[in-house]
């Protein structure tokens, strides 16, 4: 995990319709950079609704959502289309982003080691310097997690 107070890793990467989107086009703004596993499983789901759920009152207190995964562009278009999401979600099929921002960890699961995305969320400030930092975060949790830093 990337340290509070260190510059935010620049990026460029496309959207679930395909538009690309670059790091510094948010300067000025808040942003809420939330990397995930995998779209359209239990978890995930449970998180990518819920960041939309409270998604106005998000853009209310001047943040952006962005999520991350390695899934493709056409998964994110799916992800977004069944559960009626509200926000960006950007593909990094390379793990290009996923790796500068150190979410790239070996996982363990049902006794099988394996490498995974660990969910992990970055706020980052209007200057493009991370202001908060949490991994491992509850699916469930983390959307209102990250909206009372902002409060």
């Amino acid at each position: 995990m990337l340290d509070v107070g260190t510059i935010a890793p620049s990026f460029e990467l496309p959207d679930q319709n395909g538009v690309m989107h670059r790091l510094e086009d948010y300067r000025g703004r808040k942003v809420v950079l939330y990397f995930y596993p995998r779209d359209n499983t239990a978890g995930c789901t449970k998180q990518a609704c819920g960041f939309t759920q409270l998604q106005p009152q998000f853009t209310e207190r001047g943040a952006v959502i962005l999520g991350v995964s390695k899934d493709s562009v056409a998964s994110h278009k799916r992800f977004e289309e069944r559960q009626g999401l509200g926000f960006t979600l950007l593909s990094d099929t390379e793990l290009e982003v996923i790796k500068a921002y150190d979410v790239w960890k070996e996982k363990k699961a049902r006794g099988k080691v394996s490498m995974g995305v660990v969910r992990t969320t970055y706020l980052i400030d209007e200057e493009g310097v991370i202001a908060h930092a949490a991994q491992k975060v509850r699916a469930a949790n983390n959307p209102q997690d990250t909206l009372d830093l902002l409060a």
